[in-house]
């Protein structure tokens, strides 16, 4: 990783860091008491979000994604979460 005011390769067009924009979307979900996100890992490739890890209900992973594209847009959220249905 570089350091400085030139490295825009770690920045959003905005110029936000993406551990800036990892902590909004952590923070958004975290906010939502309506979806588990507890098991999901958010990553940063470029200007795009990666959503990875497992949700429990399709409707988690509809919001998530939403909350997500709220932050950065729809181009740039990559769904790559799986479900998993907890065993009865």
């Amino acid at each position: 990783m570089k350091f400085g005011p030139n490295n825009h390769e770690e920045r959003c067009p905005e110029g936000h860091s993406s551990a800036a924009t990892i902590a909004t979307i952590s923070a958004a979900l975290a906010a939502d008491p309506d979806i588990d996100s507890s098991a999901v890992e958010i990553r940063m490739l470029g200007p795009v979000v990666l959503l990875e890890g497992y949700i429990t209900k399709a409707s988690d992973r509809d919001r998530i994604i939403s909350l997500a594209a709220m932050i950065v847009g729809w181009e740039n959220v990559h769904d790559r979460m799986l479900s998993h249905v907890p065993r009865q």
